[in-house]
């Protein structure tokens, strides 16, 4: 298991990480779709579904500073994780390019006790979304605030490295990394053998993704358990929570995995 590290950390720092990861592990609901894409399922009853995910014991919840403003006022809760990165399905060659629209310092003025941000690695705007990933964690730095990072290894022009075996995700992970984040979440690799070179690749917790909803929450548990035999910190994984017709018990099901 990866350790949240940091000698110098602030004792705000310290005390949000230990609030969103307890002991470097998480149940990480990220409800932050709606902005790429809607109508999507679950998300048309948001309230309810937030209260059955705090009901279920989700760690943290990531969402657009939106929702993060209605919900923590509607809820108090203390969970919520601000995501500053935006596109739409409406951005044509630009789809996949997120934009910057929140500063870790709103963020924390809106409810959130951590922030968010995405890089595509590989997409023709990489270098964009690596800029603005770099001021989030300054900015996160100066108010004592966790970063997660959503480090994807998909666009066109991805190197594929000979003998990586992860496809990229652990250089993912190595990217969140070395630029301030806490946390990263990353696909999963496939096997054990191969997201342990992940884990390996960093010394901050390592979240998967749960991906599409419809392949059967059965299978994803199965995946989420090998993850945690590597080595894994948990999981950052929406669909597959917010858009099944019971969220409390899928969330149950992981806390017994990651933290049970």
């Amino acid at each position: 298991m990866q350790e949240v590290v940091g000698a110098s950390m602030s004792a705000d720092l310290s005390n949000r990480l230990q609030r969103l990861l307890p002991n470097g592990r998480g149940v990480w609901i990220p409800m932050d779709h709606g902005i790429s894409s809607y109508p999507e399922d679950g998300l048309d009853r948001m309230d309810s579904v937030i209260d059955s995910v705090i009901a279920g014991g989700a760690d943290a919840i990531v969402c657009q500073k939106g929702v993060v403003s209605h919900q923590s006022a509607r809820t108090g809760w203390d969970g919520f994780v601000c995501h500053v990165s935006v596109s739409t399905v409406h951005g044509g060659e630009n789809a996949q390019k997120k934009i910057k629209v929140c500063s870790a310092s709103e963020a924390l003025s809106r409810g959130a006790n951590g922030i968010s941000g995405q890089i595509n690695l590989g997409d023709l705007n990489e270098p964009e979304m690596i800029i603005d990933m770099g001021e989030l964690t300054s900015e996160a730095h100066a108010l004592g605030m966790p970063v997660l990072g959503m480090v994807y290894p998909r666009g066109p022009n991805l190197v594929q490295i000979p003998n990586d075996i992860t496809g990229g995700v652990a250089h993912a992970a190595r990217v969140a990394f070395e630029l301030g984040c806490h946390v990263v979440k990353v696909p999963w690799t496939g096997s054990i053998e191969s997201f342990q070179k992940v884990v390996e690749a960093v010394p901050i917790p390592v979240l998967i993704a749960g991906g599409p909803n419809g392949s059967g929450f059965e299978k994803t548990l199965e995946i989420v358990k090998m993850a945690m035999q590597a080595g894994g910190g948990g999981v950052c994984m929406g669909r597959q929570v917010f858009g099944s017709e019971d969220p409390s018990s899928c969330i149950r099901s992981l806390r017994e995995i990651i933290h049970g």
